[in-house]
């Protein structure tokens, strides 16, 4: 029997990574604003503990929907929608993998230390070089951006399933039984 709902585990990752990743965008633009200080020092290490936490908690994620699967798409849910909603779906989990390691990744060329949550120190995984560093910096934020507009796709595409096709799709996902 196909199941209805995605289950707790599944509904809690949701959530944390969302919260998470709106989190650490806020974050990244309020930082772009900053004069460079001791503050802005300190709310860079938490926006690089934030993504780091994406990071990990999408690879938990990705295990754990393997391990478990998802619920069937509903069956009145026209393909196109299906392949979109899937398209949507492996964007958002490449960008939640791919944009923290392309931060770790610039902050290492930059020679700057990613310390995560202030007590685990992480290996720099590519060498200092200044020109990477910007390169990877310009492609941190155009990925981010990205992000931004893939994540503003699944809400959008979630509200209209909720308000305008009044069918289960968002229900499934939220917290509680419904």
């Amino acid at each position: 029997m196909a199941r209805l709902r995605y289950d707790g585990m599944q509904k809690t990752l949701h959530w944390l990574i969302a919260l998470l990743i709106v989190a650490a965008f806020i974050l990244a633009l309020y930082l772009d604003d900053l004069p460079l200080s001791p503050l802005k020092f300190k709310l860079y290490s938490y926006h690089k503990w934030l993504g780091i936490s994406v990071l990990i908690l999408a690879c938990i994620r990705l295990g754990y929907r393997k391990a478990k699967g998802t619920p069937d798409p509903l069956a009145s849910q026209p393909r196109w929608q299906r392949a979109l909603a899937a398209a949507v779906h492996h964007s958002l989990y490449l960008l939640m993998i791919v944009l923290p390691l392309v931060g770790w990744a610039m902050s290492s060329a930059k020679g700057i230390p990613v310390v995560l949550y202030g007590v685990l120190p992480l290996p720099n995984w590519v060498p200092v070089n200044h020109d990477l560093g910007e390169t990877l910096e310009t492609a941190h934020v155009v990925l981010a951006w990205v992000l931004a507009a893939v994540v503003g796709l699944h809400v959008a595409g979630a509200l209209k399933h909720h308000v305008i096709d009044r069918d289960e799709t968002l229900r499934r996902m939220l917290p509680g039984k419904h």
